[in-house]
C-alpha cells in the first residue's frame, strides 16, 4: 500500500507510512502543514489504493454543522421530510483547514469521529465502516483561526506532517509531464472489506505486562512533568497501542515490541499534550514533541525480549 501511495507523493516515506497505519488501526490523523504540499492528493491516493469514497470539505468560519451532517428537506409528494446525507457521509473525509471553522461545526465533527455516527433532528446515522478523517491546519496563517479543543485534538489518532519534499523528488515531481493527475499513477491493492479483516487481526496481537506497563509509564510521565498542563489521556494509550499492533503485524510479528510502542508514541502522544509555557517563536508542534521525547528518553524500557 505504502508504495503505491508513494507513486503519487514526493513526500518522506515515514508520514506515508504513519498515515497507512492511522487508516489500518480505525484512527484519524491530522497534518499540519503549508498549503500546496499535497495533503489533498494524500487523502485521494489512501481512498484510491482502498476503493473508498473520498469526499473534501473546505472549512470556513460562516460554515454550519448541517453543512457537513446533512439536513432533513420538506418533500411535498411523500409529505414528509427526507434527509439529505452531508459531505461527513464517505468513507475518507478531508477536512482541509479544519481550525478555520467555528466551534459549533468543529463538534459536529467531533461526533463523528468519535461516534461513527451523526445525529440530525433527532434520528441517527450511521457512517461508513471503516471511517477515516484526514484533517489539515495550517501552523502559519493563524489570523482568523478556532485552535482545536483538547477535547477534539484527542479524537486525532496521529498528528504528523508531510513537509516539503527533498531536492531529488521535487526536481523528479517538476520534470514530470504537466495536466497529469499523479493520483491516477496509484491502483487499487485491497478493499474496505479487508481494511475491516485487517483491523480486526491486529486488534488479536499481543501485548505483554511489560509493554503494556512500559506505554503505562510514557502516559505517567506526561502526566507528572512540571513542563506539562494536561498530559495524554486513557484514549492516547489505547490509540499508541492500537497503531502499535498495527505496526508489529504489517512487520510479520505477533506481538508488539518496545521499540514499537517507543518510535510511535511522538506521533500518537504529542499533539495532545498542553504545555505551560511556551516559547515565542517555535511553532507548537516542535515545542511538543521535544518535550515528549525527552520524557521518554526519562522512562526505562524493557528488555529487548518479545513481547
Amino acid at each position: 500500500m505504502a508504495e503505491q501511495l508513494a507513486e503519487a507523493l514526493a513526500t518522506r516515506q515515514e508520514t506515508v507510512a504513519l498515515s497507512v497505519m492511522c487508516l489500518l488501526s480505525g484512527g484519524h490523523l491530522l497534518l499540519e502543514d503549508v498549503p500546496g504540499v499535497g495533503k489533498t492528493t494524500l487523502a485521494r491516493a489512501l481512498a484510491r489504493v482502498v476503493r473508498a469514497r473520498v469526499t473534501r470539505v473546505q472549512f470556513t468560519p460562516d460554515m454550519l454543522p448541517s453543512d457537513l451532517t446533512g439536513v432533513s428537506v420538506w418533500d411535498p409528494q411523500s409529505r414528509a421530510f427526507a434527509f439529505h446525507p452531508g459531505p461527513l457521509f464517505s468513507d475518507v473525509v478531508l477536512a482541509d483547514e479544519i481550525n478555520r471553522a467555528n466551534p459549533k461545526t468543529q463538534s459536529a465533527l467531533l461526533e463523528a469521529m468519535e461516534e461513527r455516527r451523526v445525529s440530525v433532528d433527532g434520528t441517527t446515522y450511521d457512517l461508513p465502516d471503516p471511517y477515516f478523517v484526514m484533517a489539515t491546519q495550517n501552523p502559519v496563517e493563524m489570523e482568523g483561526t478556532y485552535p482545536l479543543p483538547e477535547a477534539q485534538l484527542d479524537r486525532f489518532m496521529v498528528r504528523t506532517s508531510l513537509g516539503y519534499p527533498d531536492a531529488a523528488a521535487e526536481q523528479a515531481m517538476l520534470r514530470g509531464a504537466s495536466g497529469v493527475d499523479p493520483v491516477s499513477r496509484v491502483r487499487a491493492v485491497c478493499g474496505l472489506p479487508d481494511v475491516r479483516a485487517f483491523r480486526a487481526i491486529a486488534s488479536e496481537v499481543h501485548v505483554s505486562e511489560e509493554v503494556a506497563a512500559y506505554a503505562l509509564a510514557i502516559l505517567d510521565a506526561t502526566r507528572r512533568a512540571p513542563e506539562v498542563r494536561l498530559g495524554a489521556s486513557p484514549r492516547a494509550g489505547l490509540a499508541l497501542l492500537a497503531i502499535s499492533r498495527t505496526h508489529a503485524l504489517l512487520d510479520g510479528r505477533t506481538a508488539v515490541f518496545p521499540e514499537d510502542v517507543r518510535t510511535l508514541a511522538p506521533a500518537v502522544l504529542a499533539h495532545r499534550l498542553v504545555l505551560r509555557d511556551a516559547v515565542p517563536g517555535t511553532p507548537q508542534a516542535e515545542q511538543q514533541r521535544a518535550v515528549l521525547v525527552r520524557l521518554i528518553s526519562r522512562v526505562s524500557a524493557p528488555g529487548s525480549r518479545r513481547g
